[in-house]
């Protein structure tokens, strides 16, 4: 279900400078900084409690830094959230389907357009190229791990964002969803996205063509040109 080509995808270049936030006394972002061209896979590894989450949570323009600039294109986008809701669609660890209601209607509850354009999608979008057509009149609490990523990616992608931001994209998902959810980011990426991505999976952090260690607020490039080795990598955290 990947043939499906993206349609009027917006395409330019992440930069992200001196991201700082502190959560009551403790400095969880200490200036992290970096950038991310169209194409690339941006992977962010490091200890639990890091601060992960909470950056990719700026990323997307949900929660906002003490101080620092997100730029798409050289546009500012930090105080400006249409900035963040054109260019940006973030996939959050936890799942916020509701259970209770098929794939359709929360396709439909999180879509980011009209009923016209939605259907359109179906037949020919990113929610085709996901095949979410193929279970739409199932309850969300019913489907698998993997189908209900699947239907996560295609509602936040419904803005046509050029920027994909997946917080543990794998987690709790068996071997052939975590593949499928990989070649989707590969798709993504050949199609002129960028991905940005946190992980504890080696499979994952392998497929991204840049890889930084989020350690005492600060991103520390890592060379990925050998391979990512585990016991290495950890003992960077």
């Amino acid at each position: 279900f990947y043939s499906s080509p993206f349609l009027n995808r917006r395409t330019g270049m992440l930069e992200v400078l001196g991201i700082y936030k502190k959560f009551k006394k403790r400095q969880i972002l200490n200036g992290a900084s970096f950038t991310a061209a169209p194409g690339q896979c941006i992977g962010i590894a490091g200890g639990n409690g890091c601060g992960k989450t909470t950056l990719l949570s700026i990323l997307a323009g949900v929660s906002r830094p003490d101080r620092g600039s997100i730029r798409f294109d050289g546009e500012e986008a930090v105080g400006r959230r249409s900035v963040f809701e054109k260019r940006a669609a973030y996939v959050p660890q936890e799942n916020p389907l509701i259970p209770e209601l098929t794939a359709r209607d929360n396709f439909a509850l999180w879509y980011k357009g009209d009923k016209k354009k939605m259907e359109r999608d179906l037949e020919q979008g990113v929610a085709k190229t996901l095949g979410i057509s193929r279970f739409l009149d199932v309850p969300a609490g019913k489907l698998s791990g993997g189908q209900k990523k699947r239907l996560s990616i295609a509602a936040a992608l419904s803005n046509q964002a050029s920027l994909l931001i997946m917080d543990e994209p794998g987690a709790a998902l068996d071997l052939g969803a975590k593949e499928e959810i990989l070649h989707y980011i590969r798709t993504f990426t050949q199609g002129g996205g960028t991905v940005i991505l946190t992980s504890h999976e080696m499979p994952e952090l392998q497929a991204c063509s840049a890889l930084y260690i989020l350690k005492e607020g600060v991103l520390i490039p890592e060379s990925i040109e050998n391979g990512v080795e585990p016991e290495k990598l950890i003992g960077k955290f």
